[in-house]
């Protein structure tokens, strides 16, 4: 093919390809999305098809050796599937065909190697690539137009050269890769080897369906007979490069965005901004305010005895009042005797440790008081014994009778009359204070006594 009408009809299809995605964008509105953040790759197109033309060429763009001076360029032509992963990432299959060939028009005698000419016809060619988006030119922007992008992948490549020895010999090696022409059954119609493909490009949204393809790959075989010339060996593997244009066409609903093409940045920002979303926000801020308010009710103290005014049920209690755990006041319990009368006024109370009826010493003066006047101005008293809630009713009736008897014991040898001591065992009634903390248990464990 003539470089020069080439060229021209290169030019020529670029110039279609702008009409026609041209008119496509324009009759293709942008299409409105609901897609979230952290919604998923459901709420997206992933997949896309796309059709490339172009040209081929024995060199690539970062140099290295060749077996022949000069390139020349070729129509290559293929189709590729591909599925995007995220917004930077996507796995993309390629398939292409087209021709590769070179001369040695510029070295001495036009010869090199032994060689005029090559001629490769490359039956096909498929491979496999990631494609990751490494920039874009409208990424602050709300709608993203331009993506950059570079591949790498792996594949397989099908050939067969054609050979212009220096006598002008050609040498053909298509249904020739194995044995000769005249072993068919040996015969295979294409060389095969495998190959890296490495590639830049850069492409334009221009409707929500589709978007017009530039690219350029290098393919480094695992071979050095793509030309057909072994000129050095196992150590100068060959390679070609692939310059392209094309369309990439997005395949799913409508409804969806094309995930390659979404701005994370806009749509994050589209989601704060989102009137619902906001709304939902303002109404748990009320909610948040509602329960600190509850909490700071429940913390309410107003009469300052300890408790709290949601649990108080004795609320307004006088400023330094002993309370029990619902804010009532503790009984007050007279261990005096009125000096005048001498008579017993009140309440005795005797404390015990616990599970257990023994008197403690510290209980002597309090018995000794109330002995003094029984002895003296006789009448009854009714010792009362109680006990906390540990243990099982009846055990603790029986540890009350016990502590009410150790007091009437003790009056009875400091000279009482027996008959002037009545004892009863209430066990765990009549609390006076709560017996689901220690302090409150220990004011449990008691003896009260009265005169009767």
């Amino acid at each position: 093919m003539n470089y020069s009408t080439l060229k021209k009809g290169l030019a020529a299809s670029f110039v279609a390809i702008v009409g026609v995605t041209t008119l496509a964008s324009a009759q293709d509105a942008t299409t409105s999305s609901s897609a979230k953040v952290f919604g998923g790759r459901g709420q997206y197109r992933t997949w896309s098809i796309g059709v490339n033309g172009g040209v081929l060429s024995p060199f690539v763009a970062i140099g290295g050796t060749n077996d022949f001076k000069n390139a020349e360029v070729n129509l290559g032509y293929g189709i590729s599937l591909k599925k995007q992963l995220g917004h930077a990432f996507g796995i993309e299959g390629n398939i292409f065909r087209g021709k590769i060939s070179g001369t040695n028009k510029d070295a001495p005698g036009q010869v090199q190697n032994g060689t005029r000419a090559f001629e490769t016809e490359i039956g096909y060619s498929a491979d496999i690539r990631g494609v990751v988006n490494v920039a874009t030119v409208d990424f602050l922007r709300r709608e993203n137009s331009v993506n950059f992008y570079v591949s790498a992948g792996y594949g397989l490549i099908a050939y067969a050269p054609k050979v212009t020895l220096a006598n002008n010999t050609v040498v053909d090696w298509k249904d020739k890769s194995v044995g000769t022409a005249s072993d068919s059954h040996d015969a295979k119609t294409y060389v095969k080897e495998a190959y890296i493909p490495v590639g830049v490009g850069v492409k334009f949204k221009v409707s929500e369906r589709v978007a017009f393809n530039l690219g350029y790959t290098m393919h480094f075989l695992d071979g050095d007979n793509l030309d057909g010339v072994y000129a050095n060996g196992a150590s100068n593997k060959d390679k070609f490069s692939y310059g392209y244009a094309g369309l990439e066409f997005s395949l799913g609903s409508k409804s969806k965005p094309a995930l390659e093409w979404v701005n994370p940045l806009a749509l994050m920002y589209d989601e704060l901004k989102d009137p619902s979303l906001r709304n939902e926000v303002e109404a748990l801020k009320t909610r948040v305010s509602a329960v600190e308010q509850s909490i700071e009710g429940l913390k309410k103290d107003s009469d300052g005895d300890g408790v709290s005014d949601q649990f108080d049920k004795c609320p307004g209690t006088p400023a330094g009042t002993a309370v029990d755990g619902s804010g009532c006041p503790l009984p007050k319990v007279e261990t005096v005797v009125a000096p005048n009368t001498g008579n017993l006024t009140g309440f005795e109370t005797i404390q015990f440790e616990f599970n257990s009826s023994v008197l403690k010493t510290e209980s002597y003066p309090t018995l000794d008081k109330l002995s003094s006047v029984l002895r003296e101005n006789g009448g009854k008293v009714t010792v009362n014994g109680y006990a906390s809630s540990e243990g099982t009713a009846a055990y603790n009736v029986k540890l009350s009778k016990d502590r009410a008897n150790s007091v009437k014991t003790y009056l009875v040898n400091s000279g009482v009359n027996a008959s002037q001591v009545v004892t009863k065992g209430h066990g765990e009634a009549n609390p006076i204070a709560s017996n689901d903390t220690e302090e409150g248990r220990i004011q449990n464990r008691r003896v009260e006594s009265a005169r009767n």
